[in-house]
């Protein structure tokens, strides 16, 4: 049995099967050898788990190559139904996007990562299903932020050291000690700014969603500095925010 476990304590086959997903996923599609290359395995091994996930309908054959199959998309919608801040939440960014015609998100977080779960493009020239069920860091998001500023510092720590805080701009927060203080604000304020902190030229502002006191998620939205200026983000677009945050509150307190 130990030699089919990996050093940390999982199943050394279930981990090749997860190298398989995302390489399939990574490389939108692939074949048994260019696989069996990439991951330094033999052919028979990577065309057994691809047949098991073949015949289970999370992958779907196209010649000789093999692509992801729609049973993850099952899934996701599966997931994504069990989160409590998804129905109201969704009516949320329509509105917001429909007040701000700019982009609107709804993160959730999991594993120190923040998760978009539902968005709108506003006016901006972004095809938000490339983004949506894809992870980000949270020092660097507006929501993700958010998220943070409601975790205990023993919790942020962790997912410092977990993941990290890689630079994505020259404003980018890469100090833990800045991010603390940061976060210190951000509580006692309310809400996060991001100031082309993931992206220059971008602004974001976003508010936590909370349920009974736990974090569940975030509000954002986001657009070019030239329509988010600063004044904006703290102005207009947080009252929004904080009259959409309210009325989640409230829907998910009466359930």
């Amino acid at each position: 049995m130990s030699g089919n476990t990996n050093g940390g304590g999982g199943i050394k086959s279930d981990g090749t099967l997860f190298d398989i997903v995302e390489l399939l996923r990574d490389l939108d599609g692939a074949g048994v050898t260019e696989l069996a290359e990439r991951l330094g395995v033999a052919k028979s091994t990577v065309h057994g788990h691809l047949t098991t996930l073949r015949e289970r309908g999370f992958v779907v054959r196209r010649s000789d190559r093999y692509e992801l199959g729609l049973q993850f998309f099952e899934y996701g919608q599966y997931v994504r139904s069990q989160l409590e801040i998804v129905e109201s939440g969704t009516f949320a960014v329509d509105q917001l996007e429909a007040e701000t015609r700019e982009m609107v998100w709804l993160l959730t977080h999991q594993n120190g990562q923040a998760i978009y779960v539902y968005g709108r493009s506003g006016g901006n020239d972004i095809d938000i299903n490339t983004i949506l069920g894809t992870r980000t860091h949270m020092h660097y998001n507006s929501g993700g932020k958010a998220i943070l500023a409601h975790l205990s510092e023993s919790e942020v720590m962790d997912i410092v050291e977990t993941h990290g805080l890689p630079p994505r701009t020259e404003n980018t927060i890469t100090d833990p000690e800045r991010l603390l203080a940061e976060l210190d604000r951000i509580r006692a304020q309310g809400y996060a700014l991001n100031l082309s902190e993931d992206l220059s030229g971008i602004h974001a502002v976003g508010v936590p969603l909370t349920v009974d006191g736990d974090v569940q998620g975030a509000l954002s939205v986001a657009g070019p500095a030239h329509r988010m200026p600063k004044e904006r983000c703290e102005g207009a677009v947080l009252d929004r925010l904080r009259a959409a945050m309210d009325e989640i509150d409230l829907t998910l307190a009466y359930r």
